[in-house]
């Protein structure tokens, strides 16, 4: 039986370790997975590649080891990797970090969406590209230039890979993962109240019990990319839909 692959960035936490530990459980997957370290773990079907995603040249150096050549019943790309960026309003940013935060959140996931196609361009597996963004992508927040403006950047992205793949046999979804507890929600929970207005809605997620588990996200994840017939739009939410 031939094996599937699954190309994950962001693997050592959060949502991303979340998605790795659910796709490790199916043992004809052949996962590679990106991120800054990597985690003590020793399996099989796991290889890990330390790289900074944030810095361009590095990564098109590290592309070659990133999409193994072969033919597989299925190859997925999660562009899960992401920066908050600094919470604080335009005027108090600086340069390298909003910097860092597009070429992390935007930047990276367009080239490795663009290697996956010519990776895999005349193969004939079953073909997928799932870039994590939000739903800040398409709602303004102020102390979140960085952020919002990133994430909508890889969602426009995401519908411009899906028009030019239409007649290819690729899927592309934008996949807005909803509000999960994950360090990313406790830094946010760290931000300056005047530099944030919204903070106290945030802390109030935490507190009233309001986020997902990272396990509940991950599991509609899989579900979307083992079930791609079901969604047509390329932009979805984890929470429009349930994992049967």
């Amino acid at each position: 039986m031939k094996k599937s692959l699954l190309i994950l960035t962001g693997h050592t936490k959060g949502l991303g370790k979340a998605i790795l530990e659910g796709f490790l459980l199916q043992e004809n997957f052949q996962i590679l997975a990106v991120s800054r370290s990597g985690l003590d773990m020793r399996n099989d079907n796991l290889t890990q590649v330390n790289l900074d995603l944030s810095d361009l040249e590095a990564l098109e150096a590290k592309l070659p080891e990133i999409f193994p050549a072969g033919e597989f019943k299925k190859v997925i790309l999660i562009n899960n990797a992401g920066w908050i960026g600094e919470v604080k309003p335009v005027g108090k940013l600086e340069p390298r970090a909003i910097a860092k935060a597009m070429s992390l959140n935007t930047v990276a996931p367009m080239i490795l969406v663009d290697a996956f196609v010519k990776a895999y361009s005349d193969s004939k597996s079953e073909r997928l590209i799932c870039n994590i963004s939000s739903g800040a992508a398409r709602k303004p927040m102020p102390g979140w230039a960085e952020y919002c403006s990133s994430k909508a950047g890889l969602e426009m992205y995401s519908k411009v890979v899906a028009e030019d793949l239409r007649e290819k046999g690729f899927r592309v979804f934008s996949l807005a993962p909803g509000i999960v507890d994950t360090e990313m929600q406790a830094e946010i929970r760290t931000a300056n109240p005047s530099d944030f207005p919204a903070l106290e809605r945030f802390t109030d997620f935490k507190s009233e019990g309001m986020l997902s588990t990272p396990q509940e996200v991950a599991e509609k994840i899989f579900y979307l990319l083992s079930n791609p017939e079901l969604f047509n739009d390329v932009v979805q939410d984890v929470r429009n839909f349930e994992a049967h």
